[in-house]
């Protein structure tokens, strides 16, 4: 409840433990074991901050926050508790609420570009080494200095198809890029839009000041995601989150310590945030969490034990509710401890076996004073929810949906001309150009066996008439010689003829002149 400009949370024998609303950018830690109420203590938080005029961010990982929406039932439970704290005023009622979904089936889409998403933290949502990473990175850097937009994952995977096939080129500029690295991070995008994950990408992208918007009656918006699918795929869960964070810090001005924050931020199932998160990028994200309370943003991480967090990030955490633990084992207990000692001590109750004991809707709470300092650790109990506990129907959430001011503005995805047309048109160019190439090559390759044939029918014709000169002269020779040999004999038989004559001639005058002695 929102009293007295303070947000009410639990009571502690008649003395309300409530957060300041110029402490509430001090970011806060919500921690217990699985229904031990720290979403009944998200959701009262949520509630008082949307009466303070304070828009939140609250991710719905079971489906019921949804019941924020509407006004809240009466029932045994809470109207006891309602007595036991004395709450005057208290009332059941529902708050401003706004429905998103990355996948848009229960909510208003919510949508960004691969250029705002950036190498980091997309290497997060593709769980890729550090390596790959460094790939990746030269691939977003190629496409920035050649200004082509990376809008979806359509765009990436052709830029990176772009760049394995012409990575000599690249080399010296940009630095190695190898063809194995470009292969496990296409087959990570091929998973991630088996998870549905290649949704969140693309146009138009979310502005993050429709986050920070209040209804006509001047109350915050409590914008609330619907995580049920989206925490299926905890590594995309937790890059989504980490986008939003980033996403708040990049864009939005610094304004410096307000009288209240511009925006209060829940980080449920926090310690996906965190889960082998290499140091380089821990760094980066403490950096954030310090710096973005000067942008007017509370963060809230929920988890089940304050050892999800990093030392560094718990040390930023000002304003504390520590619900029960349950823990059987050395390193169980050691979490208690150290939850234990991040109180300040109260010398009413041992802090470590009150966290072993307390019972569901109670809490050890310490918030900031005035002077920022930690107020000493009390047991309280949590004030109940004023709106309705548990899941909506879909005739309910479409009707809230529906009457929306965004209803149309983010439903239809826009195509515009990004890096895959871009790209195309340049493969496109390089296709003609290697079609003319080979239509020249082609080209030269049949002139040259034309003129080849041509060399070669013009010596088969050449030898054919030298065959037919040499034909002719022996023919020529052939008929000389026969007409030589034909006049010879004619000679010679003549010659014979008249030789034989004289012969016989002589022989007969002989024989005459015998005769006629």
């Amino acid at each position: 409840m929102y009293i007295n400009d303070k947000v009410l949370v639990g009571k502690s024998n008649e003395k309300e433990l409530s957060i300041l609303l110029n402490k509430a950018n001090r970011h806060g830690l919500i921690t217990g074991a699985s229904g031990s109420g720290k979403t009944i203590t998200s959701k009262v938080m949520a509630e008082s901050f949307s009466d303070a005029g304070i828009p939140v961010f609250m991710a719905d990982v079971k489906g019921d926050l949804a019941g924020t929406a509407l006004q809240g039932e009466p029932n045994e439970n809470i109207d006891s508790r309602v007595t036991k704290l004395g709450l005057d005023g208290f009332e059941y009622r529902n708050f401003p609420v706004r429905f998103w979904d990355i996948f848009g089936d229960y909510g208003h889409p919510i949508r960004t570009s691969l250029d705002s998403v950036g190498p980091e933290i997309l290497s997060m949502m593709l769980g890729l080494s550090e390596t790959q990473e460094g790939v990746l990175t030269v691939v977003y850097k190629i496409a920035r200095d050649n200004d082509w937009e990376l809008d979806d994952i359509k765009d990436l995977r052709l830029l990176l198809q772009y760049v394995g096939d012409n990575r000599e080129k690249f080399t010296t500029s940009y630095g190695n890029v190898t063809t194995q690295s470009v292969g496990v991070i296409q087959r990570c995008l091929l998973a991630l839009e088996n998870q549905g994950g290649d949704k969140f990408f693309g146009q138009p992208e979310l502005d993050i000041n429709d986050f920070l918007t209040v209804d006509s009656n001047g109350k915050g918006m409590i914008n609330i995601l619907h995580a049920v699918k989206l925490f299926e795929s905890p590594d995309l869960f937790a890059s989504f989150l980490l986008w939003l964070l980033t996403t708040l810090y990049n864009k939005m001005p610094e304004v410096g310590d307000l009288d209240k924050p511009k925006m209060v931020f829940f980080f449920d199932e926090a310690h996906l945030l965190f889960n082998g998160m290499p140091e380089y990028r821990l760094k980066r994200i403490v950096q954030v969490v310090k710096l973005i309370r000067s942008r007017g943003i509370g963060l809230y991480f929920v988890s089940q034990s304050p050892a999800d967090i990093p030392n560094d990030i718990i040390a930023q955490l000002g304003n504390r509710v520590q619900h029960t633990l349950r823990a059987y084992t050395p390193t169980e207990l050691k979490a208690v401890k150290v939850a234990a000692d991040s109180f300040r001590t109260n010398p009413e109750f041992n802090t470590y076996d009150a966290i072993l004991n307390l019972g569901t809707g109670e809490a050890l709470i310490s918030f900031q004073n005035e002077n920022g300092e930690p107020e000493v650790v009390q047991k309280a109990t949590i004030l109940p929810p004023q709106s309705k506990m548990g899941v909506i129907d879909d005739i309910s959430r479409n009707k809230i949906i529906n009457s929306s001011s965004l209803l149309g503005k983010y439903d239809e995805v826009v195509e515009r001309e990004s890096a895959y047309e871009e790209i195309e048109e340049i493969n496109k160019l390089i296709k003609e150009k290697y079609e003319a190439e080979a239509a020249a090559k082609e080209e030269e390759k049949q002139r040259q066996l034309e003129e080849k044939e041509a060399e070669k029918q013009a010596k088969l014709e050449e030898k054919a008439k030298k065959e037919e000169e040499r034909a002719a002269e022996k023919k020529k020779r052939e008929e000389e010689k026969k007409k030589k040999n034909s006049i010879e004999y004619k000679l010679g038989k003549k010659v014979f003829n008249s030789a034989s004559n004289k012969v016989i001639n002589k022989g007969l005058n002989a024989i005459f002149k015998n005769f006629f002695k």
